[in-house]
């Protein structure tokens, strides 16, 4: 896909990942969803079953003289008992995806990682001869440092316990190798490419402004959005929110400014679609897919 002057690409890891409404949404009714069935089904719920439909996936941005690599989802061979479909896998065509898109792992000038939960950093590593090592050896790993410094702080106390043990397998050997850098909002990357901060989800959660010239911005916005669901019922903040409040409040402000300004919201679970516009409807917010 073309933004602007700027080429896009998916790169699929898991989809779909489907997942209780109810565990991941503690506040959601599903039949207030039900009126909404003609858009959330069936890419995005799964009415009869009762789950959020998500895609476990990467994006791939070539913008301004970089190739920024955005998430790096679940990966291969990572301890996650908790999470059975996350655990120990293996040929998983990920890098094969990345290379259909014509892209080699020594390609990706930056990896962005919104926040550090597993589901978005596993990627960051591989297993090489018994040792993670970077699977992108001369990329840069930009990290909010607010959240940088979280998980850091819950690694001392609970080394490799915690977050599924993701920061001892994919952030800590990308830290020890030097490629790690902590940013803050307003980092420029590179001509149009802007870091932005987007708290609640995750303590230092960020994100990426892309300026498309004639065709607005685009916000690569992590998880401020984990299904259209939540364009419909702002307030419906996830389990995994650190901050549910804040979450909340932070998603009623990416609408309004996507309904205001145009932006468009690129999350990073969305299936079979790039992202969506807001716009105003009987009172609240109506996704408009692209």
């Amino acid at each position: 896909m073309r933004l602007g002057q700027a080429e896009l690409h998916r790169i699929i890891d898991i989809d779909p990942f489907p997942i209780a409404m109810d565990f991941l949404i503690p506040d959601a009714v599903i039949g207030e969803m039900q009126v909404h069935a003609d858009l959330l089904a069936p890419d995005h719920v799964d009415f009869q079953a009762g789950t959020v439909l998500l895609g476990l996936q990467s994006y791939v941005l070539k913008a301004g003289g970089l190739t920024v690599l955005i998430d790096a989802c679940v990966g291969e061979h990572k301890e996650r008992p908790l999470r059975p479909d996350w655990h120990r896998r293996s040929d998983t065509g990920y890098l094969a995806a990345l290379a259909q898109a014509g892209l080699r792992p020594e390609d990706i000038d930056v990896v962005l990682c919104t926040h550090l939960h597993a589901d978005h950093v596993g990627w960051n590593t591989k297993l090489e001869n018994g040792r993670w090592v970077p699977t992108f050896p001369r990329a840069r790993y930009l990290i909010g440092a607010a959240e940088l410094a979280h998980w850091q702080e819950e690694e001392r106390l609970a080394p490799g316990r915690h977050n599924h043990g993701a920061y001892a397998d994919s952030v800590l050997p990308v830290e020890e190798a030097g490629l790690v850098e902590a940013v803050e909002g307003g980092f420029s990357l590179g001509p149009g490419l802007r870091i932005v901060p987007l708290p609640g989800h995750s303590p230092g959660q960020i994100g990426l402004d892309l300026d498309c010239g004639a065709d607005g911005h685009a916000l690569f916005c992590g998880d401020a959005f984990h299904s259209p669901v939540q364009v419909y019922r702002p307030h419906w903040s996830s389990r995994f929110c650190a901050d549910p409040v804040e979450a909340a409040r932070m998603r009623v402000e990416l609408l309004e400014r996507s309904e205001g300004d145009g932006v468009m919201l690129i999350p990073a679970h969305i299936r079979n679609a790039t992202g969506l516009r807001a716009r105003r409807r009987d009172g609240g917010f109506h996704p408009v897919m692209f």
